[in-house]
């Protein structure tokens, strides 16, 4: 297990500010050794909360030319088809996987291709789940071109508490199945546009994992 590069820097000027904190309370309070130990235990506790958001787990790339997987760890919190106006302009099958801030935040290529579309939109910051979260919250939008000519979108979407959209990608470079293309920090949301013909295999309130879990099988590939 390592730490996200973009943790690094926060790790570290947050230990410095709690060992700070702690040793300061300690001159102050010197005699007064339970709320020390509380509040050590506290600042313990909270920097290890922080410390496991960042985690970065490896896994081994996926090579499925027909299959989706998830871009990100989380929950499956809509499956239902809906129109994408931004770019496909047609029918699309729509699955979001919610990331809570206990989750792995590194956001994965569902599949191999070439990104043909990349655009960053800011926005508000409703909660993740809300509705109007996919079309009016800060947002990246890509469309990845498998190999076969099919075309995705995946759309990173901030929420309530993930104000920083990380992304590594630009428009035609190409992207490996399970290659790590962006990050979200502090709980999110991550919507794929699926083929209508695509078929589904995950399932609502189903958990999954970034590049592990396969969400869906294309057609004609």
């Amino acid at each position: 297990m390592t730490i996200h590069k973009e943790g690094k820097s926060l790790l570290f000027w947050m230990m410095i500010i709690l060992a700070g904190l702690n040793f300061g309370l300690h001159q102050l309070l010197e005699e007064q050794d339970t709320l020390l130990n509380v509040l050590l235990l506290t600042s313990i506790v909270f920097y290890l909360l922080v410390l496991q958001f960042f985690r970065n787990p490896a896994i081994p790339l996926p090579n499925s030319p027909d299959l989706v997987f998830a871009p990100a760890d989380g929950k499956v919190v809509v499956i239902e088809q809906t129109q994408e106006e931004e770019y496909l302009k047609d029918r699309r099958i729509q699955v979001s996987i919610f990331m809570s801030p206990i989750n792995v935040h590194v956001n994965r290529s569902p599949i191999t291709g070439i990104v043909r579309f990349f655009k960053y939109h800011p926005g508000k910051y409703l909660v993740a789940w809300h509705p109007k979260s996919s079309t009016e919250n800060e947002r990246t939008s890509m469309v990845i071109e498998h190999p076969s000519g099919i075309q995705l979108m995946v759309r990173q979407i901030a929420g309530a508490l993930a104000r920083r959209i990380k992304w590594y990608v630009k428009e035609g470079d190409p992207l490996p199945q399970g290659y790590e293309f962006g990050f979200i920090k502090f709980g999110s949301r991550v919507d794929v546009f699926l083929p209508l013909d695509a078929d589904v295999l995950v399932t609502p309130n189903q958990i999954t994992r970034g590049g592990v879990t396969p969400i869906a099988r294309l057609k004609n590939v």
